[in-house]
Parts: structure tokens; C-alpha cells; sequence
């Protein structure tokens, strides 16, 4: 029987009574999709997980996404290897809020994310719950949103001039990025959206992967866009996970921002990662069959 904790934060809760590397009968796969949608982010504790079985859990989510800009670890192995050495040098990956992939013209619908290597300070992984960061926004900022599209753009983390870019040759970094001229592409999205499962109104997006407001001129998107990043990343909106090792954590990618914290120089840390991709009834049949 599944029991779960909720974090006393803004979202985020912790699940126990399931072992995640055996077989999942229908009703506690169910279960799980339930907490999920309710909290935003679950975490597993004491979990052994292989990276089959972290292929197996996305599958039963939704289906395995791809990462455009990611190696994974292999040409038959999907999952990504997020890894840092205790002596590496390069910047932290990822420690701006996001929304993952937010800049495709179909984003994933969520992540996974398994620890094998935790430091014993530091690299705590932070979430923002935009359900919650929209529902006591000023109604003046969201008259500003609504009917709205946001323009998503990976330009400037992963086109070559981005900050994984070219300028990242010769650094000392572990983790395997790519970068491409693909990622100037530009794909609009709906700065307020309803969830297609809970139909609960939620923001989507940020500052960074969001670029421009369509229909909006310059000074006045960057304004816009700045006045919602300020608003959505208050901690009141903020849950801040601690990381223990063999622990599997998943998040709702289309309601919750997240980013990396540092704070673990001299030690090394790895997590491996598998993006969920748009496919919120996949896991249904796949629970049926």
C-alpha cells in the first residue's frame, strides 16, 4: 500500500510502500498517476533501479521522449547520464529555472530522474508550482497573460553561440551536450494553459527558453517576460528536494519550472534522467495490456 508524504512546501511529495523495480499491476500504476497529478513532484526513496527499469517506469508515464541535445548513454540505452566529477571546473548544468524542452513545438509532459551518486552538501534540485504561482497572481499581471502566446526558443543554451555552445569546446565538462543551429527554432505556446488531465489553469514557461510574446514588441515582451519570471520564481511558490542516493523522482513538466543548485565542489554527483514524452494515455493501455 502506497504511502505518501506531502513536503509542507509549495509541492512535492514522498512515496513509500512500492518497489519500483519489480512488476506494476494496473491499480497502483493508477495510484501513482493520481498522487502525481496532485502533487506536481514524487519522490521514491530506496529504490534499485537499473536503467531498464527506469526505460519500464517512463514507458508505463507515457513513453520514453527523446533529448534533443543530450547523448544518452548508449545507442540502445534512451536514459542520460547527468554526471559531475569531483574535480570538474565547468559551470553547474542547468541551474536556471525551465520547463524542459518547453521550446518544442510538442513538449514533454514530464521527467525522470534517479540518483546513484548524491554529494553530501549541496545539489538539491529546485521546483516552482505554476498552478499555485498563477492562482494568487495580481489580476493585472494575468490580464497581461491571458490569451497570450509565449515565444520558446533553445537559442541560447544550445544553438552554437549558446551557453552550450561553441564556448563550451575544450571546457572539462563530463555531462555529453550537443549543440545545433536547430535550436533557434522558435515555437509559440499559450503563456496560461488549462492541464489536459486535471484542468487545472497553470502558467507554462519562463524566462530563457521563453524568448518573445508573439504579436509584442521588444521592450515590452522583455518587460513582460520579466515581470512573470520575478512573480513565478518567489519561494512562497518554491519547493527545494534534497537528494539521497537510489531515489527516483518525477515531476510534471507541464505545470512546475525546476533547476540545479551547486554547493558540491569536491565532490562528484550522478543522476540518470529519462524525459516522458506527450503522451498523458499511453501508461492506460499499457496497464491494460
Amino acid at each position: 500500500m502506497l504511502k505518501v508524504v506531502p513536503s509542507g512546501q509549495a509541492c512535492g511529495a514522498t512515496v513509500t510502500g512500492v518497489d519500483l523495480s519489480g512488476p506494476l499491476d494496473e491499480g497502483t500504476i493508477r495510484e501513482i498517476r493520481k498522487h502525481w497529478l496532485e502533487h506536481l513532484v514524487l519522490a521514491f526513496p530506496d529504490q534499485d533501479l537499473s536503467d531498464a527499469d527506469l526505460v519500464r517506469i517512463t514507458d508505463l508515464l507515457g513513453g520514453v521522449g527523446d533529448d534533443p541535445y543530450f547523448e544518452s548513454i548508449a545507442p540502445d540505452n534512451p536514459v542520460v547520464a547527468l554526471t559531475r566529477r569531483a574535480d570538474e571546473q565547468a559551470p553547474v548544468f542547468a541551474e536556471s529555472w525551465h520547463s524542459d524542452w518547453s521550446f518544442k513545438a510538442d513538449p514533454p509532459i514530464g521527467t525522470c530522474l534517479y540518483s546513484l551518486v548524491v554529494p553530501p552538501v549541496g545539489g538539491n534540485t529546485g521546483f516552482v508550482n505554476l498552478i499555485k504561482a498563477l492562482s494568487e497572481m495580481p489580476e493585472t499581471l494575468r490580464r497581461q497573460l491571458e490569451g497570450r502566446n509565449a515565444l520558446h526558443s533553445a537559442a541560447g543554451a544550445y544553438a552554437p553561440e549558446g551557453a552550450y555552445g561553441e564556448r563550451e569546446r575544450g571546457s572539462d565538462r563530463s555531462m555529453k551536450i550537443r549543440y545545433s543551429a536547430d535550436a533557434r527554432d522558435v515555437y509559440p505556446h499559450p503563456f496560461i494553459h488549462r492541464h489536459p488531465e486535471t484542468g487545472r489553469a497553470s502558467l507554462f514557461g519562463c524566462r530563457g527558453y521563453i524568448v518573445g510574446v508573439e504579436g509584442m514588441a521588444g521592450d515590452a515582451a522583455a518587460d513582460l517576460i520579466r515581470t512573470l519570471y520575478e512573480w513565478q520564481t518567489q519561494e512562497a511558490f518554491q519547493y527545494t528536494h534534497k537528494w539521497l542516493p537510489r531515489m527516483l523522482v518525477i515531476w510534471d513538466n507541464r505545470v512546475v519550472l525546476h533547476r540545479a543548485y551547486g554547493g558540491y565542489d569536491g565532490y562528484a554527483r550522478e543522476l540518470h534522467r529519462t524525459t516522458i514524452r506527450s503522451n498523458p494515455d499511453r501508461f492506460l493501455s499499457l496497464a491494460a495490456g
